[in-house]
């Protein structure tokens, strides 16, 4: 049935986090509703926007890390880290 797919254990690994991030975050809107807030970027956001940004701009930083060969891909994921506490403060 998925014979299309190369679904590997990293690759599954990956999409069941991004699941469990998006049921934990869909569960903290329910439990715990919040107000927009105005960040750096000067647009009211709210934790799941600032999820978003954050996963688009991890997926641009790992592609950057491949693409220019910053080194092995695994270290892109502190860079990635970094960048979510970032998001997550401050925007």
């Amino acid at each position: 049935m998925f014979d299309w797919m190369a679904w590997t254990w990293p690759t599954a690994t990956f999409f069941g986090f991004i699941a469990v991030l998006l049921i934990t975050f869909t569960v903290l809107a329910i439990k715990f509703p919040e107000t927009p807030r105005v960040g750096v970027l000067r647009i009211e956001t709210t934790r799941g926007d600032r999820l978003f940004i954050t996963l688009l701009g991890s997926a641009f930083i790992n592609l950057a890390w491949l693409g220019l060969g910053f080194g092995p891909q695994p270290y892109a994921l502190l860079v990635c880290l970094g960048y979510a506490a970032a998001v997550f403060r401050w925007v």
